[in-house]
């Protein structure tokens, strides 16, 4: 039976690039909302798992986005169900902040480009990050940053910048701060203040090699638990 999976996509190009690549290879089917079109959001999450892209807001920037308020409600419907469930950038700042953590706007140094995240030793216990490289390059591309984890939440990953890069809450929800669905030519389309665009651009191609494998086969045993 094929399994379901609803990605809220919000923003115009933020779609779920290769993570939406590699979960279809795994047999699942993808219903994306554009969300930033004004598309209707679901009442009730009856698929499979959920996932929340990456966007320019805050969880709570309804006022801005007024797509977010229902998103947080399926987010919350997630957790409670157990349904699997992965956030991106502003999809893991929404899990964290939905289960009891705190995010804050412009918190700390910007980080964009391919940067080095540290595993932490808690990962070794993780469906998706366990037996994982102690350090793997991601794509990160954000001002804003969760500043506490909810409680009981699973520290998985880091970075000097912005410690809470990847987390657990419960047994099937992970959040991310960086972008395993991008492609390095994605960097070029996005404006990063202060920053050398072909430099990062430079950067994100040599890392590819390496973090391609490694953020697949995290998305793959996401799909092994759906």
């Amino acid at each position: 039976m094929t399994r379901d999976v609803l990605v809220v996509q919000n923003s115009r190009s933020g779609g779920p690039g290769r993570l939406g690549g590699w979960l279809e290879e795994a047999g699942l089917r993808l219903d994306v909302v554009h969300a930033y079109d004004g598309r209707p959001m679901p009442h009730r999450l009856e698929h499979d798992a959920l996932i929340v892209l990456g966007g320019g807001y805050l969880p709570g920037d309804d006022h801005r986005a007024p797509w977010l308020a229902p998103t947080r409600k399926l987010v919350a419907e997630a957790l409670a169900g157990e349904v699997p469930l992965f956030g991106v950038c502003l999809g893991g700042q929404m899990i964290a902040e939905v289960a009891g953590g705190e995010v804050t706007a412009d918190a700390g140094a910007p980080e964009n480009g391919s940067l080095p995240v540290t595993i932490r030793p808690e990962a070794a216990g993780d469906p998706l990050f366990r037996g994982l490289p102690p350090v793997v390059p991601a794509v990160e591309h954000h001002v804003d940053a969760i500043t506490a984890l909810p409680p009981g939440a699973v520290w998985l990953a880091e970075t000097e910048s912005c410690p809470y890069q990847a987390f657990r809450v419960g047994d099937r929800a992970w959040g991310v701060q960086f972008h395993p669905e991008v492609l390095p030519a994605r960097i070029r389309e996005w404006r990063a203040i202060g920053f050398d665009p072909d430099e990062l651009y430079a950067r994100a191609v040599a890392d590819e090699p390496v973090s391609t494998p490694i953020w697949r086969q995290v998305a793959l045993r996401f799909a092994a638990l759906v």
